[in-house]
């Protein structure tokens, strides 16, 4: 990979934890994750008109825009339900595994074949997630619901780690961000008006933390959208989606330090450890001939 890519990624992988572990202890996680939807929306528009980028260029990849949207969309919504309910230092690391699915989506549809070095790779992949979650003393897979809905927003990332790499031959990262998050602001509050708790309104839901923790939210939309756009520049400078993705894991064992550190989880020593496992599964999928 080439360096200057190299730098660009290591630097959106840095980043790119800060939103979810700010969010974690928020009041309002619906009202925090529809906040970033919107202000990604409003920054990918203003860098777009301030560079003269004309946004309707998007049209030209409308079928990547609607793929990247269905992935972000279940990134989103879905990390949003899994951080509510576990531990980030647990669940991020398998969210954020998207070399995984993109490695199975090219053997399933595009007819892949992979030596056994590759599926040793994948073998440590599934060992580091399994005892990322596992607890001595308690049933396997004790919370197999958030285990799903991680599972769920690792496949989004999938989806639109592939639809972006494509994307980014033809049109400019921030036209195609806005119009990705038009479409995911329309999904997403559908979604969480439809899932709102008891007692609270649906305005409540969707805007409900900016009274509370308006610099907060504006952090994490600002320090998410800059990891994003990173990563979408890193592909349209060439950069190969699988070690784009390989690249960006450094921001697993980081979301375990700050796990420990910053929300005060538990047992984040071992954590780690498997978080490094995962980490180097995936890298081996991504490097291997």
């Amino acid at each position: 990979m080439d360096i200057t890519i190299a730098g660009i990624v290591l630097v959106s992988a840095v980043l790119h934890p800060f939103r979810d572990i700010m969010i974690k202890k928020n009041m309002f996680p619906e009202s925090a994750y529809f906040a970033c939807i919107l202000l990604w929306m409003v920054l990918a528009a203003v860098h777009s008109v301030i560079l003269g980028f004309d946004l309707w260029s998007a049209a030209a990849v409308w079928p990547l825009v609607l793929f990247s949207c269905l992935g972000v969309f279940l990134y989103y919504m879905f990390t949003m339900e899994t951080i509510k309910r576990g531990d980030v230092s647990v669940y991020y690391p398998i969210m954020r595994s998207s070399p995984l699915p993109v490695v199975v989506l090219g053997f399933l549809a595009l007819g892949h074949r992979y030596s056994l070095t590759m599926l040793g790779g994948i073998a440590f992949v599934l060992i580091g997630a399994f005892f990322l979650q596992y607890k001595r003393g308690t049933r396997l897979f004790s919370q197999p619901l958030v285990m799903s809905t991680a599972l769920v927003a690792l496949v989004g990332t999938g989806i639109y780690s592939l639809a972006d790499a494509e994307a980014m031959r033809t049109v400019e990262p921030m036209v195609f961000l806005f119009w990705v998050n038009v479409l995911v602001v329309l999904c997403s509050a559908i979604y969480i008006m439809v899932r709102k708790s008891p007692g609270r309104s649906h305005l409540t839901h969707l805007f409900g933390g900016w009274r509370q923790t308006p610099v907060l939210f504006v952090m994490a939309g600002l320090s998410s959208y800059a990891s994003y756009f990173l990563i979408l520049t890193a592909f349209q400078m060439g950069g190969n989606v699988a070690a784009v993705t390989s690249v960006r894991l450094v921001s697993i064992p980081l979301s375990v330090v700050l796990g420990g550190l910053y929300l005060k989880e538990a047992d984040t020593r071992s954590r780690l450890l498997w978080a490094v496992v995962l980490a180097s599964g995936v890298v081996v999928i991504v490097l291997v001939p």
